[in-house]
């Protein structure tokens, strides 16, 4: 759409031959980073039509929870959406197909990619059973963490493990307000992000070492017996569960080059993390924007693309490799460090620090302006007061 809104001509390949396809094991969340990117496509009316959920989440926290709120007098917090992706794929999918210029060819599965003089210049496409070439100036791969282009194309990747498990289920009814919450454990987490239609999104990411023997066993069980012990547990018993219990025991983090000669790649495809964060789709639309503002120009108008790709690779490395290493980092099933602690048991007893951590669990700051020295002195002065006030008096 993106693309296309600048005039250039887009084959948009799809593997599903229906309109109404969706992904299923996903967070179903949109962070606050991404809602420049919605709104410039449109989307935001339509989406809550469809009955999108803005959300300024909530921590749990062993200190207490974390609720945002705007200073007083001030404008409100920025806010994300949740979305089921029943609700979201088909809708995106249908406003992409009715962009002037972009053609979209649904049931087409890329098996290879042409190359010509060492740059990427086009697909092979296999569809109904017959293969077709498709040449271009610019091939984008937004296939997700399994990308078939980023395979292809043998461009870098780095792996490493995510020692969480990771599974959800969805509810109707549950009286659960407006606030997405999430539970750091400290190191097993939980969240409970209310969806569209009446549905919350439960899910829990509890430790491999502790938890996969008895979620193997017993995936319903072990799920339900871990939200109930949630603290202030979402009530799941009050409502009802209309769908499977899902999950996997294996989510690798990985994060590959996000371009080559003639080819880029967006979303997942160049960096999927630990799901627990809720960050995958909101960065699948920020980096679409990034690349569109790099290179679009130049795909559209017959300009430098090699030079647009370059700028589109350090902008996304610039803004993500930092949160990603920190996400990396804690997928390892570590507690958290003397700067993590010092930061949320402040967030958790003032009102400035818990926005100044919304700021960058909602991705709209990076690691090092959120662990910045101001901010960890004024953190460690919000501490020094609470434990002041709360000391045993003398008399």
């Amino acid at each position: 759409m993106l693309f296309a809104n600048l005039g250039a001509r887009v084959a948009l390949l799809e593997k599903h031959s229906g309109m109404d396809a969706y992904k299923v094991l996903c967070t179903h969340t949109l962070q606050p980073s991404c809602m420049p990117v919605v709104k410039t496509l449109g989307l935001l009316p339509p989406l809550e039509r469809a009955g999108a959920r803005r959300h300024v989440t909530h921590l749990w926290t062993r200190w207490g929870w974390i609720e945002p709120r705007p200073a007083p007098g001030r404008e409100p917090l920025p806010h994300g959406l949740n979305v089921r992706r029943r609700t979201l794929d088909p809708l995106l999918r249908r406003l992409a197909a009715e962009t002037p210029g972009v053609e979209l060819r649904l049931g087409s599965g890329v098996n290879g990619l042409l190359e010509e003089d060492g740059r990427f210049t086009g697909v092979r496409v296999t569809a109904n059973g017959t293969e077709t070439r498709l040449t271009a100036r610019l091939v984008v791969g937004a296939d997700g963490r399994n990308s078939t282009v980023g395979s292809l194309s043998g461009l870098p990747v780095r792996l490493s493990a995510n020692n969480r498990l990771g599974f959800l289920a969805q509810y109707r009814g549950l009286p659960d307000g407006d606030a997405s919450r999430v539970w750091f454990l400290d190191p097993d987490t939980a969240f409970a992000f209310p969806n569209d239609d009446g549905v919350t999104v439960v899910a829990c990411s509890p430790s491999k070492e502790h938890h996969a023997s008895a979620f193997r066993a017993d995936p319903e069980g072990s799920f339900e017996r871990f939200v109930r012990a949630l603290p202030d547990a979402p009530p799941i018993d009050q409502g009802e569960r209309i769908s499977k219990v899902i999950g996997t025991r294996d989510l690798p983090n990985v994060y590959r080059k996000p371009y080559g000669p003639g080819l880029a790649l967006v979303g997942d495809a160049a960096l999927a993390t630990d799901p627990l964060w809720g960050v995958g789709c909101g960065w699948a639309f920020q980096s679409a924007q990034w690349l569109v503002d790099a290179v679009g120009p130049a795909v559209a108008g017959g300009g430098d693309v090699p030079a647009g790709l370059a700028a589109y690779g350090g902008k996304h490395r610039a803004a993500l490799d930092s949160h990603h290493r920190l996400m990396e980092d804690y997928a390892a099933v570590r507690p958290f460090n003397v700067f993590e602690r010092l930061l949320l048991s402040a967030a958790a007893r003032d009102a400035g620090a818990a926005r100044h951590y919304y700021a960058f669990a909602s991705r709209l700051i990076d690691v090092k302006e959120f662990a910045s020295p101001g901010s960890l002195l004024r953190a460690a002065r919000v501490n020094a007061f609470h434990r002041l006030r709360n000391a045993p008096s003398n008399s």
